[in-house]
């Protein structure tokens, strides 16, 4: 791996990446240019992006699994309750995390365009953005934590323990929004180990965290030894507090590793607004924000209807989301290597490089997916019985996550394609598909089907697959369309 002084990006050298080599700024060496399907040589780089955004995801997902399976020891109502706030924490995360997606789109395209100033100076508003972001959020999830519970349709008997996570769990906000967009920041500049490294540190504090604050003072075996460990007893809100030491920690290191960077570190700029670079990241921000936050309230919604139909459908569709986030892992991964390609490639307008990155990206997402889908239909009920003991919650639970197996190569290829269009700074569109398909097909279809025809979880998770199966439909008609690139990047077609 090589670099070119504050312009390249990333550069992967013929040793790596085969006899020409790939370089973000500019276009591939003749001698890659074969007559092959696959633009092979462009793989190292897609997988430098998009592997350690996997095995980052893959940590989260497992420490996810881990708080689960914690709190669900404590019994079905205790998973209940914490399970009940989950879309509401989807909405305010997915409404910060729109943010990021304007300064992606703004900092991979200064990237590929060789404008390194540009870039540092958007990483730059990014800050200013975490200030603002972080207090207004912190102010409105700490209000609003009494009365969550409610308006998601808990038992009354839980709904007290539920607002207490809840309130816990946003108290460190601030460090949240920044883990939020510092960590998209670095994603836009080719850097994805770093977020990776940090959330590693981030989700192994959280288990330690859990594991003292969760249970009561006991004594444990090891080696044949009886250990005594000191525990808070804290239940429910002893997770919540875990998980917010963890978060406080992320945020001072991730600000610390922004600042510290040599590509798109804000010292040395301004962080009063500049408007030259928030005008552009708003317009592509504000649709995404609108997209997440529609869908996100959809996603509420969705799980207040669920959760009224009684404890058993609640944990077995809390515990079926948790299995369920992790074989979209190579999704999400894809998504973030997709997202910085196409904006590099955009930014320095070479359509043939943009579509053999789309080419190569497809092929890996779809392969990885369907194998992701064999892997959740074969082992659901095994998955599930890792985080409860019912029988009518793992029986539940295994048939709905068997239904969605089914339809995950055709999730990941919308996944990949919203990352290029955002990485085209185009989100308008993605917002009206996802709008649409929420609320046109899964909300109302959802509705009909519990509260109209008295079905249950089943026929929600079928409305929620229909929502999936429309999206790929909407995603796959406009991009083959080609009307979201540049116009002078539209003659050559697109892929």
């Amino acid at each position: 791996m090589r670099e070119k002084a504050a312009q390249a990006l990333l550069c992967a050298a013929p040793s790596l990446a085969g006899r020409g080599g790939l370089c973000y700024h500019g276009r591939m060496d003749t001698n890659a240019e074969k007559k092959t399907i696959f633009a092979w040589n462009l793989l190292p780089a897609v997988l430098t992006l998009a592997l350690p955004t996997m095995l980052e995801q893959l940590v989260q997902t497992a420490v996810q699994y881990v708080d689960t399976a914690m709190v669900g020891s404590l019994g079905t109502a205790a998973t209940a309750a914490v399970g009940s706030t989950v879309t509401v924490n989807w909405l305010i995360n997915s409404t910060v995390a729109a943010f990021g997606v304007g300064f992606l789109s703004q900092i991979s395209q200064a990237f590929g365009a060789g404008d390194a100033r540009r870039a540092r100076r958007t990483a730059a508003q990014s800050a200013l953005a975490v200030l603002v972001l972080g207090t207004l959020f912190t102010a409105l999830s700490l209000s609003l934590a009494p009365f969550v519970p409610g308006w998601m349709q808990l038992e009354p008997a839980l709904r007290q323990s539920a607002a207490r996570y809840f309130f816990v769990l946003y108290l460190p906000m601030l460090p949240r929004t920044a883990i939020i967009l510092f960590g998209t920041v670095l994603r836009a500049a080719g850097d994805t180990k770093t977020p990776m490294r940090i959330g590693l540190r981030l989700n192994i504090l959280n288990v330690i965290g859990n594991f003292l604050l969760i249970y009561d003072t006991r004594t444990l075996t090891l080696f044949g030894r009886s250990v005594t460990v000191w525990g808070a007893g804290w239940g429910v809100v002893g997770a919540a507090a875990g998980s917010a030491i963890a978060f406080a920690y992320g945020g001072a290191a991730i600000t610390l590793a922004l600042f510290r960077h040599e590509k798109v570190s804000p010292r040395g700029f301004s962080m009063r607004p500049d408007g030259s670079v928030l005008r552009p990241c708003l317009r592509v921000a504000f649709p995404n924000m609108l997209q997440r936050f529609g869908t996100s309230l959809g996603y509420v919604a969705f799980a207040a209807m669920i959760n009224a139909l009684g404890e058993t459908a609640t944990a077995a569709h809390t515990i079926a989301n948790t299995v369920e986030s992790a074989f979209y892992i190579p999704g999400f991964g894809m998504m973030s290597a997709a997202a910085t390609l196409t904006g590099n490639a955009i930014g320095a307008r070479d359509e043939r490089r943009r579509r053999d990155t789309a080419r190569l990206v497809f092929f890996c997402e779809i392969a990885l997916m369907l194998v992701s889908g064999a892997l959740l239909f074969a082992f659901a009920p095994a998955m599930v019985r890792l985080f409860s003991r019912d029988a009518a919650v793992i029986l539940l639970g295994s048939t709905v996550l068997r239904m969605v197996s089914l339809s995950e190569p055709f999730y990941g290829v919308s996944i990949v394609t919203e990352g290029m269009l955002q990485g085209a700074g185009r989100t308008r569109e993605p917002f009206l598909f996802n709008i649409f398909g929420m609320w046109g097909v899964r909300i109302v279809g959802t509705f009909v089907c519990t509260r109209l025809l008295g079905l249950g979880l089943v026929a929600a998770w079928g409305c929620m697959i229909g929502h999936n199966l429309l999206l790929f439909a909407l995603y796959v008609l406009f991009y083959s369309g080609g009307k979201w690139l540049p116009a002078e990047m539209r003659g050559e077609g697109s892929t």
